[in-house]
This record gives structure tokens, sequence and C-alpha cells, in this order.
């Protein structure tokens, strides 16, 4: 589904991500792991059209990207859930979640099966979105993303800061959708048992670069925990 072929970025005079190659595969959560610092929200930023690619190429279902913009991505079928969640805090989380119909026809209803997958949402419907706790954000987030039913469904962190009731909530939905293989997943993580326990394909970044790759069972064998606790 998606593909990334030599994608190379910089900010100044600083090579961030340096030769990054990889396809995440429909029905698969490729989960990229890495310390702070070392280019994996830049990476996002980059498939999501945010930062201008300079070199190399994006490209999804066979569509080339590279230089299509960020609300062209979504049409195309990205869905983008940003570090730190980024609701609308005075909107309604109905509001919200229409957010996330932007690019559909207007009059398009939000899917009921979101408040399936999420089913606090529905009892917060009428609530604004500044009024949830961080985890209820955080499903909302993800909601809104899945509104427009992505190809590509892209998650920063989605763990952060969030209880571990939640985080077990988050965890399946994010199994669920990857079993229905309908859309490829690509997970940044920095909790390394949550990117283990989902991971169909995993990645490793250092300075910028993928230094590990494998698949996600193989995750401790490969050492990937002593790689992260370096």
């Amino acid at each position: 589904m998606l593909s990334v072929k030599e994608l190379d970025q910089y900010y100044g005079g600083s090579h961030i991500l340096r030769k990054l190659s990889f396809e995440a595969r429909v029905g698969e959560v490729t989960v990229v792991l890495g310390r702070n610092g070392v280019g994996k929200t830049t990476l996002l930023k980059s498939l999501m059209g945010a930062v201008p690619v300079k070199t190399g190429s994006v490209a999804l279902d066979g569509r080339d990207l590279t230089r299509a913009t960020p609300y062209e991505r979504v049409r195309a079928g990205v869905g983008y859930v940003p570090q730190g969640r980024e609701i609308f805090a005075r909107l309604t989380v109905d509001e919200n979640l229409r957010m996330g119909l932007a690019a559909k026809p207007g009059g398009t209803p939000v899917p009921a099966e979101l408040f399936e997958l999420f089913p606090v949402l529905r009892q917060m419907i009428r609530r604004r979105g500044g009024d949830l706790s961080g985890g209820q954000q955080q499903q909302l987030a993800i909601a809104r993303a899945l509104a427009a039913g992505p190809k590509l469904l892209i998650l920063d962190e989605p763990t952060e800061g969030i209880q571990p009731s939640i985080i077990k909530d988050i965890g399946r939905v994010i199994r669920m959708l990857a079993e229905r293989k309908t859309m490829a997943i690509v997970l940044v993580e920095q909790y390394y048992d949550f990117a283990a326990e989902l991971a169909d394909q995993y990645l490793v970044m250092e300075r910028g670069e993928i230094v590990m790759r494998g698949r996600g069972k193989d995750m401790e064998r490969d050492g990937v925990r002593q790689r992260m606790s370096i």
C-alpha cells in the first residue's frame, strides 16, 4: 500500500532523514521505533506532506504522492493521528468527528462504526473536545482520522501520556483494524511492549536512518529491546 524510496529530508543545514526506504502492507502494522530526535516525526510529516520531500519518493496504492499537498493525500486515503492528538478543544466530539469528513461530500454521516470502536465517544458526543480526558482525546483523534475510511493510517506515539486501560483499548482497535485487511498502518512508538505486541513489521531508526528491520515476531530475538535501551 505505502512505498517509500530513498527519502531524504533536511532542516536548514541538518540532514534529518537519510535514504529511508520501506513498504507498509495492507493488513499489517509497521512499527517505527527510535529514541527522541532520530527523525520519526519528521518521517511522518514527510509522509503527510506537512514538510516537502527533498529527494526520494512516496507512493500510496501505486499513486505517486511525493509532491502532493496534505489535503490531496487525505483525499488519496491517508489518515494521520499527530503526536499530542491536536483535537479541536472548543468543538464538540461530534464536530471533531465531522472535521474528519472534510474531504467527503457534504452531508456524509459520521460512520456508526466509530462508536463501536470507541463507545465512550457516543457518551461524550455533545461535550467539547477540551473537556475530555487525555485518553478520551486520543480515542477521538484516532476516530477522526478513521472517519474518512483511509487506506493508510499513520499514528504518532498514541500511548504518550495515556493511562494503561486506554492504551489496551487503543491497541485492541489497532489490531482489529489491521486484521480487516482494508488498510496499512504505520505506528511510531517508544513504548516497546506496546509496539512489540502490535508489530507485523518493525523498523528501528537512529540518526535519520533505518538501522534494523524485520518481522514483529522476531523483535525479541533480534535484540530490539536491548538496542532501544542503549
